[in-house]
């Protein structure tokens, strides 16, 4: 095992045989282990067999002084695993504090992969999964809630939040509210666990199944991005316009026609023939 590398090593997020053979590998070699909870982490060793380390409490209320107190060990030589109770490290944790630090003082950092809830919920979803964005938990705080909320009105992308159960439904109407009932959502909790389960459904549906079903297990939510709007004939005449200045713009430096038509065309997305109307109308 290396000297003065931090490891950020997934844990599983229910089910134990997700641990992987490498994650097993660095927890049994490195010199000590940050953990959020160490009687967390001490019963995962022991359910898997590892071997007992020594063990610095690192969490969201102690992170800026167990973090210089897990460098200076660093620092010195030794090697440490960085874990949260569950998933992975430094997403939406106090572990990103650490491995900033470790970067400013050119500690290596090696990710070990494993569970990410994020990920796995997103990928059972069914919704777009192309371009996505975490927010992860929104805030207690009404004011900060809905600015959040807010600058999400247009976010075309799928959006990824994580819910505690007796906050769900108070956040499901919020989004409801924000993005309207109709935008679809994807609800998984308990992955990994003996009662998992996805539930796929609208925001308007999540908000009357939930309240007549009381929300059990820690949950992602899965919401689908804005719908693209239908483009007006106006924005396609400016669309064309554009697209035809830089047809002529392309004619000054020397291409033909055609070729500037074609080229600009696979740049913009604007049709070839459209186009091609749209320029010779302006020729008159």
């Amino acid at each position: 095992m290396s000297d003065s590398v931090l490891y950020l090593v997934a844990t599983p997020i229910g089910n134990l045989g997700d641990l992987s053979p490498r994650a097993r590998e660095v927890l049994s070699a490195v010199d000590f282990i940050a953990a959020e909870d160490t009687r967390v982490t001490q019963k995962l060793l022991t359910a898997c067999g590892l071997p007992r380390k020594p063990m610095i409490s690192y969490y969201e209320h102690n992170r800026r002084a167990r973090g210089e107190e897990v460098l200076a060990k660093l620092l010195a030589g030794e090697s440490c695993a960085l874990v949260t109770d569950a998933g992975t490290p430094a997403v939406s944790d106090p572990g990103e504090d650490l491995v900033a630090l470790c970067a400013e003082h050119d500690v290596p950092v090696i990710p070990i992969p494993g569970c990410c809830a994020a990920v796995c919920a997103l990928a059972a979803s069914g919704l777009p999964t192309g371009r996505w964005c975490f927010e992860g938990f929104l805030s207690v705080n009404k004011k900060a809630r809905r600015a959040h909320l807010d600058a999400l009105q247009n976010e075309k992308r799928t959006m990824i939040f994580y819910e505690a159960p007796h906050k769900l439904c108070a956040t499901l109407r919020d989004l409801a509210e924000a993005f309207g009932g109709a935008r679809r959502i994807s609800l998984s909790r308990e992955l990994t666990k003996l009662h998992e389960e996805t539930l796929r459904m609208t925001l308007a549906e999540a908000v009357a199944y939930f309240d007549q079903t009381p929300p059990r297990g820690e949950f992602v939510l899965i919401v689908e991005g804005a719908p693209d709007e239908p483009e007006t004939e106006q924005d396609e005449q400016a669309r064309l316009a554009a697209a035809a200045a830089a047809v002529r713009r392309r004619m000054e430096e020397g291409q033909t026609q055609k070729d500037a038509v074609k080229a600009v065309s696979a740049e913009t997305g604007v049709k070839k023939n459209a186009l091609y109307r749209f320029v010779l109308d302006e020729q008159g």
